[in-house]
């Protein structure tokens, strides 16, 4: 169930509505928005339900109580009044702003991955993405360079002033990834890997979780509540293709999946283009889509020489390419009220170089 707190409640009361829930032996998770204060109830059995929530209806502060049927109560649209923003540096994932994500899919060297960054940044890019855990199909692909792939991409957000988004690929490497990076990312193979998404929520860092390859919304959103269930609800949601019968395209893109999940849940959410379509060819048009139904941003695979890319090279766009893709969707994110940020609101780091 969720308590809904009256615009005035104050401090106080919302301490005395958490306090009483607790005395209960239930969990309460705040949820502080604009306009108003929300608590998730966790807990609370369906034959004590109706009475405590009768009880709790009645207390000074509070506005309403509401039962959510979803299995996925915390990260619920009805859970909140308001949308959730994830503030991550100059990025604001849900606010008013489209955010790009752009970077090598694999960290391959300090070289690399700061020509990258610099790259991206100068073309509009807020936050960086690159993997140095890499959970490859065959054990014979290249993995990551792990730990040192996480420092490059620390260096570079050093002299760039990028926010880093990288993978925890298992719950081991949770605690180095949120120290180092800014965006814990839980890729598509580990949606459902729930020792991981504990473990990411109880980082305490931003979380972006990928769609499974095979995963209906609703069980995205199950995996979604695993995070909030710790007490983090800096969630990102990423819808990046998911397997079909369809062999032209490397996985097909659910583009209705983005206004479906912007409707059951508060949580922003992106869409990854490159995983999608598996083409260079195809990620701009899978941007323009994204863009056009309401995505919060795009996460874009860049590398300096796609054709000696250690992996995924074949969907990873040129810095040049990317150049022109920001630019090109910039028209359709002014329409749609999204719009990307003017190079004019781009702070360059340290004055290390021009934006």
């Amino acid at each position: 169930m969720i308590v809904v707190m009256a615009p005035q409640a104050t401090a106080a009361e919302i301490e005395v509505v958490q306090a009483r829930i607790a005395e209960e032996g239930y969990a309460a998770h705040l949820s502080q928005g604009e306009a108003r204060t929300v608590i998730g109830v966790i807990g609370a059995g369906d034959d004590r339900k109706q009475t405590f929530a009768d009880q709790v209806e009645s207390l000074a502060g509070v506005e309403r109580v509401i039962f959510v049927l979803k299995p996925y109560k915390l990260v619920s649209a009805e859970s909140r009044s308001d949308r959730s923003v994830v503030e991550v540096g100059e990025a604001r994932f849900g606010g008013p702003n489209l955010v790009v994500c752009a970077g090598p899919c694999s960290v391959e060297s300090y070289e690399q991955t700061l020509e990258c960054a610099r790259a991206v940044r100068r073309a509009g890019a807020q936050v960086l993405r690159g993997g140095a855990f890499k959970p490859r199909t065959s054990p014979y692909d290249f993995q990551g360079l792990g730990e040192s792939g996480l420092d490059m991409l620390a260096a570079a957000r050093d002299e760039t002033g990028l926010p880093v988004v990288t993978e925890a690929r298992a719950v081991r490497d949770v605690e180095t990834v949120a120290e180092k990076a800014d965006i814990i990312q839980i890729g598509a193979r580990n949606m459902q890997n729930y020792d991981l998404l504990r473990a990411a929520g109880e980082s305490g860092a931003p979380v972006l979780l990928k769609r499974g390859l095979a995963a209906t919304i609703d069980e995205w959103l199950k995996a979604a509540e695993y995070i909030a269930a710790t007490g983090n609800l800096k969630i990102i949601l990423c819808e990046r293709g998911i397997r079909t019968f369809e062999s032209s395209t490397r996985n097909t893109l659910d583009i209705a999946a983005v206004p479906v999940a912007k409707r059951l849940t508060h949580l922003p959410v992106i869409v990854d283009p490159s995983h999608s379509g598996g083409r260079r060819d195809l990620v701009l048009p899978l941007s323009m889509a994204g863009v056009a139904v309401g995505s919060d941003g795009l996460l874009i695979e860049v590398h300096p020489q796609p054709d000696r890319a250690l992996s995924d090279g074949a969907q990873s766009l040129t810095p040049e390419s990317f150049e022109q893709l920001v630019e090109q969707i910039r028209p359709l994110a002014e329409v749609v009220g999204k719009p990307l940020p003017s190079s004019g609101d781009r702070k360059a780091p340290g004055g290390l170089w021009e934006p």
